[in-house]
């Protein structure tokens, strides 16, 4: 109903801006189509969606969006800013307990230091992940030349580590995608890499809680975000030992693959 003193003109014009503007909106959402991981045993495609969540404190992590397969039990596991001395051998050793294979996305400062547990963590069948030389969560908002030499330093050192060493995979720190690392990243041959269940482990809330998380909002062709590196990382160990017992009749965890 038009209010009083209103002139009609005046509601039309109004009404086709507020449409162009949700328009744009709608357009300018170039993460909701570009932000891809696939694994495959069956073939499963997660996109980045809309703004809803957080990442690390301070910033902003995107949901994803997964396209499931029907009846698909397939989920992966990613561990993030390693690797570290203390605690991704721990993880190593539960994983292979329990046959099951991962994926990690490395800061390339941390291969530096260690390199050997970048060699077991390909020797033992998981797959690798860029995550920036120093986990800069800014990384997207460096000119091309910036973001490209800081992930090709990062893949020279695992390769270093490693040699011939796949890296199909780049995850932004902290979620902070922009068009321009997103750009890059695909230059480079790589796929962006996201998630859609987020435990918040980086938190250091107890394994409880990040057990409970997990459990909660998996779904077949979920990828989980965990976290072998940037801190005392005790809850995280403790929460996959659970996390695999209680969903190992329920899904089968697979690495992901390009």
């Amino acid at each position: 109903m038009r209010r009083p003193g209103v002139p009609a003109t005046a509601l039309a014009v109004g009404a086709l801006v507020a449409t162009l503007l949700i328009g744009l909106r709608v357009v300018g959402s170039w993460q909701h189509r570009d932000i891809v991981g696939v694994h495959k045993s069956p073939k499963i495609t997660a996109r980045l969606g809309g703004p809803v969540g957080s990442g690390r404190a301070g910033s902003r992590q995107d949901a994803l969006d997964v396209r499931r397969v029907t009846g698909s039990a397939d989920v992966a596991l990613t561990f993030d800013d390693g690797p570290s001395p203390a605690w991704t051998p721990k993880l190593l050793d539960l994983l292979r307990a329990n046959r099951v294979k991962a994926t990690f996305c490395l800061v390339g400062a941390q291969v530096h230091k260690y390199p050997a547990l970048v060699a077991r963590i390909v020797r033992e069948g998981h797959v690798l992940c860029n995550h920036s030389w120093t986990h800069d969560v800014k990384l997207g908002t460096l000119p091309a030349a910036q973001i490209r030499a800081d992930l090709i330093r990062t893949n020279t050192e695992i390769r270093t580590a490693v040699p011939g060493a796949k890296i199909p995979f780049f995850r932004q720190p902290g979620g902070r995608w922009t068009p321009g690392v997103v750009a890059t990243v695909r230059a480079l041959g790589m796929i962006p890499l996201g998630w859609d269940v987020d435990p918040r482990d980086w938190e250091k809330p107890p394994a409880r809680t990040i057990e409970q998380r997990v459990l909660t909002g998996v779904r077949p062709g979920s990828i989980v975000l965990l976290h072998d590196g940037g801190g005392d990382r005790a809850q995280t160990v403790a929460a996959c030992r659970d996390v695999l017992t209680q969903l190992r009749g329920r899904f089968r965890f697979v690495p992901m693959l390009p």
